[in-house]
């Protein structure tokens, strides 16, 4: 009967804890969105091959280019924090597993206690009246020594979601990791492209100023003859100045463009080895876009959002667990005794104990319910950042391949606007010398045939860089 009783008492507690445990929040639900146009731009149906694929040394063949990007992958500190995190995440995967699992622990224990005459255990001793010769020693030692054990019976999936959610966080960390590769190579491409571009540029400004001091030295000659005044010989020196002030200046971007890719490459500053004479023979590579549903596979950045939103999913449910009941089991084994010598006689010194706890929260479920609100909204905003990744990505490659196609029209527009105004300035030196033409229209076809040869080497830096830009937007170079 007795027995029967405690049965009812345990079913009613844990019906009422159930019931208690069941009133949370209700769970709003942000539905990631996964789709993404079939093509871009919305061009016609596209090769499904895409130029993500392609690992960085087969898309990068310049040999100088790539001694650069392998000293980064190895020395650059952003990457290298970025494979401590990685490193982080993988012992939060075992803290979590470790949780999972039953603790178990040694121990032993040794103390002495002698009890007052007006507690419990002495006033118990003086009532009896225990004779001396049978009363506990003063003071009463007593040595311990065991195993113990408590685990939490993941009932809910509390702990597994637990250990889930931290295995997708550290999959996410390896992602951000390959993302910081990618940038990375597309930065040291970009900067190495443009060096080169600097480099042509100076040599063009060196020609120019010979050029131009043979032309200040003419007129000078002019001058002495009375075809000049000295108002043409001020205005040739003034450009020779000029073009000798841009020449300081692309020296100076040439140091720091250099510094940059000294910085990405983890060193203090030194030369970076390069062939310059190779840019004028530099193509822009053909890039195949592939189809814009291939960016879910390539992209790290967007596989990354998703781990992340697939672990918030998680930590909805482990929030939701914190509702429930929760259900331990401690234990120990082991032997006791009050001197040294009895400790391991058996079965007298024997000791054991087990214990089953059945807890449920019901003051504190504002904390919870906090916590579980917490838990929604940051998987909404995760739902909402994977959606942003994929759109952000898109729109990268849309504007690279448009830029591409702009830039190759453009280059052929600039290159055959340096053709005339080559042609224009030789015939206005030869004007000139011979007095047909005005000392200005030489010198604004010299400063306009300088421009356009800039702005040309700036145009082909330009198409060099889109195409590394594509490449990076397709998720290519962390292969």
């Amino acid at each position: 009967m007795l027995k029967r009783r405690i049965y009812q008492y345990l079913g009613a507690a844990c019906l009422s804890l159930s019931v208690g445990a069941c009133k949370m929040p209700e769970l709003v639900v942000k539905n990631e969105n996964r789709r993404v146009p079939a093509s871009y731009n919305n061009a016609a149906a596209q090769d499904t091959a895409s130029a993500g694929r392609v690992r960085w040394k087969q898309f990068f063949t310049d040999p100088n280019l790539a001694a650069l990007i392998d000293t980064a992958l190895l020395n650059n500190q952003e990457l290298n924090i970025a494979q401590q995190e990685i490193q982080i995440a993988r012992n939060e995967v075992q803290i979590r597993k470790g949780e999972y699992l039953p603790f178990v622990g040694l121990g032993a224990k040794a103390d002495a206690a002698r009890p007052g005459r007006y507690t419990l255990q002495g006033a118990t001793e003086e009532e009896i009246n225990i004779k001396p010769e049978h009363r506990n020693p003063e003071p009463l030692q007593n040595y311990q020594i065991g195993a113990f054990a408590s685990w939490e019976v993941d009932i809910w999936h509390k702990l597994r979601n637990a250990r889930k959610s931290a295995a997708l966080r550290y999959l996410a960390t390896v992602e951000g990791r390959n993302f910081t590769v990618t940038n990375l190579i597309a930065e040291i491409a970009n900067s190495y492209y443009e060096l080169l571009a600097l480099d042509n540029q100076l040599a063009l400004t060196r020609q120019n100023i010979e050029i131009q001091s043979n032309a200040l030295e003419l007129v000078r000659l002019q001058k002495e003859s009375a075809r000049v005044t000295e108002l043409a010989v001020q205005r040739f020196e003034a450009q020779v100045h000029n073009t000798r002030s841009l020449q300081y200046n692309i020296q100076q971007r040439i140091t720091e463009t250099e510094n940059r890719i000294n910085f990405l490459t983890g060193r203090y500053p030194r030369p970076i080895t390069r062939n310059d004479a190779s840019f004028n023979d530099l193509v822009p590579t053909t890039i195949q876009a592939g189809v814009p549903s291939q960016l879910m596979l390539n992209r790290p950045d967007i596989r990354q959002a998703e781990q992340n939103l697939a672990a918030a999913k998680l930590d909805v449910q482990i929030a939701r667990a914190n509702f429930y009941p929760a259900l331990r089991i401690t234990g120990s084994a082991g032997f006791e005794a009050f001197k040294p010598g009895l400790l391991f006689t058996t079965p007298e010194s024997m000791l054991y104990s087990l214990a089953g706890d059945l807890v449920a929260p019901l003051v504190n479920r504002n904390g919870i319910k906090a916590v579980y609100g917490n838990a929604n909204a940051l998987q909404t905003q995760a739902a909402y950042n994977y959606e942003r990744t994929v759109l952000n990505a898109y729109i990268e490659v849309a504007n690279q391949v448009a830029n591409i196609s702009n830039l190759e029209k453009s280059y052929g527009e600039k290159a055959l606007a340096v053709q005339a105004l080559n042609q224009s300035s030789t015939i206005s030196n030869s004007l000139f010398r011979s007095a047909r033409a005005d000392y200005t229209e030489v010198l604004f076809t010299q400063r306009e045939a300088l421009e356009s040869k800039f702005d040309l080497i700036e145009t082909k830096m330009q198409q060099l860089n889109a195409t590394v830009n594509v490449y990076r937007a397709l998720g290519g170079g962390w292969q």
